[in-house]
């Protein structure tokens, strides 16, 4: 076997095992936390940003491209779940399922954004989750998507089973990114990112690449949607498709540290931890707080609060 074989085999080797570590960890830590804290609805709401912002981290900490409307996807997902439990009368996992295949076909529709970089990307990514919003919300369609009145399943409300079924959502998630961290695939998107034409000479298909990480970061936003639409049973427009879930991913991924595995999931378990002690009982404070924080992270620490290890040698999963 060749060296850098052995090399590429042996990472993959460590990064299988440090992935089985955090996902342990983390399963555990939601197994016991509803035995030690009886809001489970705040877990659950935790466990959601959780697995968006780790979503949105397969997508821009591996290439690059930041999704301002990241929510589209979560909003389609959860939309699609409850048309599918409200006309389709499946049960409600293969709606979950249904949602999720959605999501993942809007994602191959809106493909085409891939061609765009920077900024033009985020940009068109925004109006296409915006689009989505207006769609659903329009007042002539609410006999078919319940307009701005939003979509009631109280039939298959479960708040237990579905809290079990988002942890799981969780470590798929944990899973992919584990992979992606690991992975001659992962490798070749992190070549792609810092530097497109030079990956591209050395043979790496960029658009294909961009195209499955695009794709896997879009199940990842409608598989949550769809959860989340199960847990809440009844929901309006505005709280799937609101800016504000986007904007708490983009920074939860990037005050953790993107490209890894743990960073997202350190920076939403911080910030929203803040913000159920401060920002639910005194707003004000907490946007000050937050905003400080944001401000400082890009000042000191544009790469998470995770570059502190690796400022210190440690090697961060």
């Amino acid at each position: 076997m060749l060296p850098e074989n052995r090399k590429t085999t042996s990472r993959g080797a460590r990064g299988v095992r440090a992935g089985l570590m955090v996902a342990g960890v983390t399963a555990l830590a939601f197994i016991a936390a509803p035995h030690l804290y009886s809001n489970q609805s705040l877990l659950f709401t935790l466990m959601t940003f959780i697995v968006l912002a780790q979503g949105l981290n397969l997508l821009y900490g591996f290439t690059g491209y930041l999704p301002f409307g990241y929510v589209g996807f979560f909003g389609s997902g959860a939309y699609a779940t409850s048309l599918l439990v409200l006309h389709a009368h499946w049960p409600v996992l293969a709606c979950v399922a249904g949602g999720t295949a959605v999501s993942v076909l809007l994602g191959l529709v809106l493909g085409p954004l891939l061609r765009l970089s920077g900024a033009y990307f985020s940009i068109a990514n925004l109006a296409a989750s915006q689009i989505l919003y207006f769609v659903v919300s329009n007042p002539n369609l609410s006999d078919i998507t319940g307009g701005p009145y939003g979509l009631k399943i109280e039939q298959v409300y479960d708040p237990d089973l579905s809290y079990w079924v988002m942890l799981g959502v969780l470590l798929l998630t944990v899973g992919l990114a584990a992979w992606l961290r690991a992975s001659r695939f992962g490798m070749s998107l992190r070549a792609i990112k810092q530097d497109a034409v030079s990956a591209a000479m050395a043979g790496i298909h960029v658009v294909r690449s961009r195209l499955i990480v695009w794709l896997l970061s879009a199940g990842v936003a409608g598989l949550a949607g769809g959860v989340y639409a199960w847990n809440l049973s009844v929901f309006y427009p505005d709280a799937v498709f609101t800016l504000q879930l986007s904007v708490f991913a983009i920074v939860f991924a990037l005050f953790g540290g993107v490209g890894t595995v743990i960073g997202p999931m350190v920076g939403a378990a911080l910030l929203y931890s803040l913000y159920s002690v401060i920002g639910i009982s005194t707003p004000q404070y907490f946007q000050l707080i937050y905003g400080g924080l944001i401000v400082l992270l890009v000042l000191f620490l544009p790469g998470g609060v995770l570059s502190l290890f690796e400022r210190r040698g440690i090697d961060v999963f």
